[in-house]
């Protein structure tokens, strides 16, 4: 690679401070800029179809903020509410120890990188994203990263129904997982050391693997095959595996209610009830084994429950 082919490479930034932008797409199709203290006030789109990003200090107020754009980072950055559907189709971005007030944040986004970020209204946002890494964010608000694809994840704290939804190739440590519905339809999950708790977790997945969790769920790990639990905790799951296959579960602590698994391997300190009904599962394709040596009767009689709403 010869000198100029070098420079080509690397943006000559120039650098705008303390400026206040309004009308739409105050700064369309912007290269190669350094925005420093900026501020983007009335106006859709300011920053569409921009190239080669560095915002620092910048306030957004009004919608669609970062659309179709390549090569960005923003630091110390506030969206307000109003800055609606803010980041979307945008890649290679990054955005750091920033206030995002306003939902359907990052949609079809790839190769993002999240890190100290406040989502105190996550509705809708994270969509349809994939190569992304995050880390220290708080988010609250229903249906969080949906078909998410292909991210690292640590020290997320989500509070909201339906995270998760159609997720694939998801890596959780060290997070707090507040949700209801999380993971349906999901594939090729991995949660490591985190708090999980919402009824009917994880239903309709593949390959789901739980490491070191403490999982607190109504009827949850249901309808999953391929689940994996090492070391992790049913606080307070109750008719937990119905209709799982290949399960392969190490649980410490007590499990109150087991309903209908498919097949595979449960172990656990303790069991409160154990429901196997042979007219709708082989109960003997499932082991379960019990380390205090009292493994309850399994009760056999058909037992019904209301349906799950979608």
């Amino acid at each position: 690679m010869n000198s100029s082919d070098k420079a080509a490479e690397v943006p000559d930034f120039a650098v705008v401070s303390s400026r206040n932008y309004s009308g739409e797409r105050a700064l369309f199709q912007a290269r190669d800029l350094i925005i420093e203290d900026s501020s983007f006030d009335s106006g859709e789109s300011p920053l569409k179809e921009c190239r080669h990003l560095r915002l620092n200090g910048v306030s957004f107020r009004w919608k669609y903020p970062l659309w179709y754009s390549r090569d960005i980072e923003v630091k110390n950055a506030v969206f307000f509410e109003m800055a609606r559907a803010g980041i979307w189709y945008t890649d290679d971005i990054s955005v750091t120890d920033t206030v995002y007030e306003a939902p359907k944040g990052f949609r079809r986004v790839n190769r993002g990188r999240i890190s100290g970020v406040e989502f105190p209204n996550a509705l809708e946002t994270l969509w349809n994203c994939a190569d992304m890494e995050i880390t220290r964010v708080t988010a609250k608000g229903d249906y969080f990263a949906m078909n998410l694809n292909k991210a690292r994840i640590s020290e997320l704290n989500l509070i909201g129904n339906y995270g998760f939804d159609g997720a694939r190739d998801i890596e959780i440590t060290n997070s707090k997982l507040l949700t209801k519905d999380a993971f349906w339809n999901s594939e090729n999950i991995t949660i490591r050391n985190s708090l999980i708790s919402g009824e009917y977790f994880a239903w309709n997945s593949r390959n789901v693997t739980l490491e070191d969790c403490v999982i607190d769920s109504l009827q949850g790990l249901c309808y999953i095959e391929n689940l994996t639990l090492r070391n992790c905790r049913l606080r307070d799951t109750t008719l937990a595996f119905e209709y799982c296959r290949n399960i392969d579960a190490e649980i410490t602590g007590p499990v109150k209610s087991i309903f209908n698994p498919l097949s595979g391997r449960i172990v656990a300190d303790s069991l409160q009830e154990l429901i196997l009904d042979p007219a709708k599962i082989d109960p003997d394709a499932t082991e379960i084994l019990v380390k205090d040596g009292h493994k309850p009767a399994a009760i056999t009689e058909p037992r019904e429950f209301a349906a799950k709403e979608p």
